[in-house]
């Protein structure tokens, strides 16, 4: 048997997670080495586009499993009211503006560990959301934030 014979399908979650994948989840590839491969680190599917009610819930599960956050980075003129600073478990992580626009956020830990998330559009179609996001976090994967929303059809409407 091959690989090929055993791996899920590229752009689909093993079948006990595809199921919990709804508005408001993050999935994460955590490796941390400098050897990472593949564009994204994660995705995250928020529940509106109001990034200071989203941003607060991502970064408590982020810090489950990375310890202490430094910074994050978004593109401020993508997202209305951005905050500057949210704290998260008496620690405040800095929000700072970065010209990534409203399909990517990037996550820092400490001063050198960056991660980047693809941001699945709030309204786009749970199908469609879950395969951007298994796609993003796939250690393969060359393509851009953009470019997995284009190709899977996260960025559309249920309707369109």
């Amino acid at each position: 048997m091959t690989d090929s014979d055993t791996s899920p399908a590229p752009q689909q979650l093993p079948s006990g997670i595809h199921q919990t994948v709804r508005p408001g989840c993050a999935l994460l590839r955590l490796q941390t080495t400098a050897s990472r491969e593949g564009v994204l680190d994660g995705a995250w599917w928020p529940r509106s586009h109001d990034i200071g009610a989203e941003l607060p819930a991502l970064l408590d599960a982020l810090t489950e499993y990375l310890g202490p956050l430094s910074r994050v980075g978004l593109d401020t003129t993508a997202w209305a009211g951005v905050p500057t600073r949210i704290a998260v478990d008496d620690h405040v992580v800095r929000v700072d503006s970065f010209p990534v626009g409203d399909d990517t956020v990037l996550i820092t830990r400490g001063d050198r560990d960056h991660f980047s998330l693809l941001v699945v559009p709030p309204e786009a179609a749970p199908e469609d959301a879950r395969a951007a996001m298994a796609q993003a976090v796939l250690a393969c994967n060359v393509s851009s934030a953009r470019q997995i929303l284009i190709d899977t059809g996260g960025g559309r409407t249920p309707s369109g």
